[in-house]
């Protein structure tokens, strides 16, 4: 959800609710309540079932996200180390994997470039050609 969510919040009029020491009004914080619960899986639902400020489920969410980026991100850059285009049938299927490593490790916060996957495509490809 994050960055997605905080910028509809802030295009709905709705992004102060989720913000420390806010002056949002009662309707505005049930607004931000509303659309959050809406984006939520089932089983989120349910376990934010009783919270009833969107801060405090703002908050709640991005701890349990920040710990699942701590358990996350070892193994994606285990995994982008260990990528190498001679490990798979096609272009298309390493191509696939790359961009879900990469996805994973923005969602992390190491910031890959286009620079990055060029020079491992090529840098596995030199490999590959020897």
């Amino acid at each position: 959800m994050g960055m997605d969510a905080e910028i509809h919040l802030d295009a709905m009029g709705l992004g102060d609710a989720i913000k420390d020491k806010n002056k949002a009004s009662t309707q505005d914080c049930v607004k931000a309540l509303i659309f959050l619960h809406h984006h939520l899986d089932e089983w989120l639902k349910i376990e934010h079932l009783t919270v009833k400020d969107p801060l405090v489920l703002w908050n709640g969410l991005n701890e349990r996200y920040d710990n699942l980026k701590l358990v996350t991100l070892p193994q994606t850059r285990y995994d982008w180390a260990n990528l190498r285009l001679q490990d798979f049938k096609s272009v298309s299927e390493y191509n696939s994997v790359m961009f879900r490593i990469t996805s994973k490790l923005k969602f992390c916060g190491d910031n890959i470039t286009g620079y990055d996957m060029l020079e491992k495509t090529f840098t596995s490809n030199m490999v590959l050609q020897q």
